[in-house]
């Protein structure tokens, strides 16, 4: 019995998925100029031609990463805003950075990793960018958080909560067995959001 529309677009979705989670992995182990499609499609177990299929090349694996990136910053922050009070909104935030480091710390490292790319590198500077414009947007809502909250000078308290938020995100990711996770989150979410 030939497969219906649906079940090839799930099978479509299940590869290009295990496309990109093998570009990943490669892209962090190795860096994204030293991978090739090659280790790529031998990675994620399929043909090369099959891969060419779904993406044009290594760069269009990249643009996909970082646009489901950026995507995941705006459901974030939505979800975020749906939130009733602004102290619930910086919790959420809070919560949900923390977790998401927590469970895939390898993840956070590549893309703070991309932020900090030279602007030599013509390739990889303009997924930066698109990825600190986000963060920028992003930040700009959470400033609109704090006016809320009715903090004095709520940008510099902004600029606090992210410094202390961002600092120990990148300490979970390096050091995820040493450090007390659910104790910083509870006194980050005390500080600013009680």
């Amino acid at each position: 019995m030939p497969r219906t529309p649906e079940e090839n677009e799930r099978i479509r979705q299940i590869s290009k998925e295990k496309i990109l989670m093998s570009a990943m992995e490669l892209f962090m182990k190795q860096g994204y100029h030293a991978t090739s499609i090659d280790e790529v499609a031998k990675h994620a177990d399929i043909s090369k031609g099959l891969l060419y299929n779904y993406f044009k090349g290594k760069e269009e694996l990249l643009a996909t990463m970082v646009e489901a990136r950026i995507g995941e910053l705006v459901e974030v922050m939505e979800a975020a805003a749906s939130k009733k009070t602004p102290a619930e909104q910086l919790k959420y935030i809070v919560e949900g950075a923390i977790d998401n480091v927590r469970d895939k710390p390898e993840v956070f490292r590549f893309y703070l990793h991309l932020q900090t790319q030279p602007e030599s590198d013509e390739v990889l500077v303009k997924y930066s960018k698109m990825l600190i414009e986000e963060s920028a947007r992003q930040f700009n809502l959470q400033c609109e958080m704090f006016e809320k909250l009715g903090v004095k000078e709520a940008r510099k308290r902004s600029l606090y909560f992210s410094s202390t938020l961002q600092g120990s995100m990148l300490m979970i990711s390096t050091y995820p067995e040493q450090f007390p996770i659910e104790e910083i989150k509870a006194q980050i979410i005390q500080e600013f959001c009680g």
